[in-house]
């Protein structure tokens, strides 16, 4: 990514060599862990988010410790995601926690704003349905889209969904994973963050419509790890 294409929220990930064939199968079943904590960390996500949202308007500012807590929620999903439902490309199993792991094969940051728009809060629903339009075409219906931004649930279905089956089945296949496929699909990832991130109030820079294919994303330029557990 050039410099210009700089954004609040960073998605670096990296493809790990010699994947198993057939361990793809059975991911989402040893992920059920996970998705049990995901279900109650994702419930505190949206009071906290309503919290955030009178915040900003009152103060133009997005509270520290809700930013940080939501950022590992969205962090820690991701992880879960990449792992057993979308893209698939690791077979580290991931880590419980909602902090920024340098070692696992992806890694999710977004910079914490100094000052947020208390105008733009108010209108930003609006603004991010033409994204949200968008997403329901890498998703599936509308609902699943909305569902998406509430939930951060991993994509079953839809493009990205559709693809991701396609990587795996060359995977088994070929015992290799299309190089070309996983760049694509890491640039549909980066465009439905990015739209999660803006809905969820964390930036007020609108989302591109610009697909930023590859899993190389400079985490440098962020004031740290921004998810403290």
């Amino acid at each position: 990514m050039s410099p210009d294409s700089a954004h609040p929220l960073r998605v670096e990930a990296t493809l790990d060599t010699g994947l198993s064939r057939w361990a793809w199968l059975v991911k989402w079943i040893l992920a059920f862990p996970h998705h049990i904590v995901l279900l109650f960390l994702q419930i505190a996500f949206v009071p906290l988010t309503c919290v955030a949202f009178f915040a900003i308007l009152i103060t133009g500012r997005y509270p520290r410790p809700i930013f940080d807590f939501n950022v590992g929620v969205i962090r820690w999903s991701t992880r879960v995601n990449y792992y057993a439902s979308t893209v698939l490309g690791t077979d580290t199993y991931p880590p419980f926690t909602l902090k920024d792991v340098a070692d696992y094969p992806i890694r999710v940051d977004v910079a914490y704003p100094d000052r947020l728009s208390r105008g733009l809060v108010l209108v930003k629903w609006l603004l991010v349905i033409p994204q949200l339009l968008v997403v329901m075409l890498l998703v599936t219906g509308g609902w699943t889209a909305y569902k998406y931004i509430a939930e951060y649930s991993p994509f079953s279905s839809g493009l990205i969904g559709l693809l991701t089956l396609v990587a795996m089945v060359i995977l088994a296949s070929t015992g290799r994973y299309p190089q070309g496929l996983f760049d694509l699909l890491m640039g549909l990832v980066r465009w439905t963050m990015r739209v999660l991130v803006y809905a969820a109030l964390m930036t007020d820079e609108y989302p591109p419509f610009r697909l930023d294919m590859g899993g190389g994303e400079s985490m440098a330029g962020l004031p740290g790890p921004a998810g403290a557990g």
